[in-house]
């Protein structure tokens, strides 16, 4: 009968956790060059030593680390399908054809803007920003490349215009998460967020152009057509390369599951580099896990097709194995929940709502290391203060949605943050700066429910709706059938 008692941890105890692993992940990445692998592998024991200091035994804390891996396990098998997708694509002469009328039909002063404009469209209509990135947005940063765009910024416009469309899609999975776990119906939640992403998505927009007119008087044309004309010498160009692009697109659109629709595409890539670019089989079907390589000549050409095959996703596979048992072990551990109490002790208004919801949202993605970890505990651990002021849960969902997302890619070691960096081919510190749309979005949240605008009032009530497990668990597979 001697049962330990099982503690929260003190804020000290989190600080000091947590400080831990910050200076393990900066150190390692910024100026040890060691991999970030090895900083959440360690940080597993940072937290699992608090865990049994607060009374929890190992077994259940590997439990939990088991879970947290196991909830996220969809996303790396689209990770990988991706990798092979990439490189079939590239083999199958579909990314190159891409980039090829790209070059030819977008003027250097409108790039940016059209990045933005086509991968949001491409993420409206599939669902998923991972889809976009991986298709259009490798598409675009060739083109960018080609035109002497600088990658990172380009990286920017990719981002801003897939996580746009990820937000506004009903058949997004963190659209689907971030409103049932909030008990908001999907079309309620889109609509909350409507008015603040048009606004925030404009205001992008204007800044985007603005930058592209200063880039398109530094462009040497005469480059451009040298990337053309070698782009016709390596592969064979034909608009029925983009035959396979419209089927995945609209498979996506249609809601099909994206690791079988992602695996067909990179399928009709093989296809296509047997019978359109004239490839040995044994060739093309290795190019789905082995890098495809090429040797133009042309250093522009070489850098951005050098690239894809599943084994250039198993570094990232393994980050976000770990950040996802990371992940689980800080949600079993209490570790954010001793941070949202510290918050609500100074939340009174909609604007400090909005802030430390956006703030919680954010933290579980620096120290859960994944999306999905940010868009479950947030409602879960602020819900009670909107029902305590009187705050619609929308604007839980909203809040929640915007903090927990759009700053999933900016977070090095988080699951969006490995996938953008490794697709995209830019580090995450080079390209979160120009995630603009991320922080526009945030900073408009926060002026707006500070101003009242935007937000919703509902009578205050003394406790909060806790969801019960049926309603998390059909949320956790939901955010697991697309990225």
């Amino acid at each position: 009968m001697n049962k330990q008692t099982v503690k929260l941890p003190s804020l000290t105890q989190v600080f000091i956790a947590l400080g831990i692993f910050l200076a393990l992940a900066f150190s390692f990445t910024a100026k040890l060059d060691l991999p970030i692998q090895l900083a959440l592998y360690i940080g597993w024991f940072v937290i699992i030593a608090l865990g049994i200091k607060l009374g929890h035994d190992y077994k259940s804390l590997e439990t939990a680390a088991t879970k947290g891996i196991a909830n996220g396990l969809g996303a790396v098998l689209i990770l990988l399908a991706v990798g092979a997708l990439v490189g079939t694509w590239i083999a199958g002469g579909i990314v190159p054809t891409i980039i090829y009328y790209g070059l030819k039909a977008i003027h250097p002063s409108i790039f940016l803007l059209a990045t933005m404009l086509i991968c949001s469209m491409t993420a409206l209509a599939t669902g998923t920003s991972w889809g976009a990135a991986g298709t259009a947005g490798i598409a675009m940063m060739g083109i960018g490349q080609g035109l002497g765009i600088p990658a990172p910024m380009t990286a920017g416009a990719v981002l801003s215009g897939c996580y746009f469309g990820d937000k506004m899609s009903p058949l997004s999975d963190s659209v689907i998460l971030a409103s049932s776990m909030s008990n908001v119906e999907i079309v309620e939640h889109i609509k909350g967020m409507l008015p603040i992403a048009l606004i925030s998505y404009i205001i992008t927009g204007i800044l985007f152009t603005a930058v592209g007119i200063h880039y398109a008087g530094n462009v040497d044309m005469s480059q451009v057509e040298s990337v053309i004309v070698a782009m016709e010498q390596q592969f064979v160009i034909s608009p029925f390369s983009f035959v396979p692009v419209i089927i995945v697109l609209a498979l996506l659109a249609l809601r099909l599951p994206s690791f079988p629709v992602i695996s067909l595409g990179s399928l009709l890539g093989i296809v296509w580099a047997v019978m359109v670019q004239d490839m040995d089989p044994l060739v093309a079907f290795n190019t789905a896990w082995a890098p495809f390589s090429i040797d133009s000549g042309v250093d522009f050409i070489d850098a951005i097709l050098n690239r894809g095959g599943m084994s250039s996703m198993l570094g990232s596979v393994a980050v976000i194995v770990f950040g996802l048992g990371f992940g689980g072990l800080l949600d079993k551990v209490g570790v954010l929940q001793t941070i949202a109490k510290l918050f609500e002790k100074r939340v009174n208004s909609a604007g400090s709502l909005s802030v430390s919801t956006i703030a919680t949202a954010f933290l579980g993605n620096v120290f859960g290391s994944a999306m999905y970890v940010s868009l479950i505990l947030t409602p879960k651990i602020c819900a009670k203060n909107y029902d305590r002021l009187g705050y619609q849960r929308k604007n839980l969902s909203r809040n929640a949605e915007f903090g927990g997302t759009l700053t999933s890619g900016m977070v090095p070691w988080s699951d969006n943050g490995i996938y953008m960096a490794s697709i995209l081919g830019v580090a995450t510190f080079s390209y979160a700066p120009f995630m603009w749309l991320s922080f526009v979005c945030i900073i408009v949240t926060i002026v707006s429910s500070y101003m009242g605008w935007f937000v919703d009032r509902c009578p205050p009530t003394e406790t909060a709706d806790n969801h019960d497990d049926e309603s998390q668990l059909q949320a956790t597979q939901a955010q697991q059938q697309t990225a």
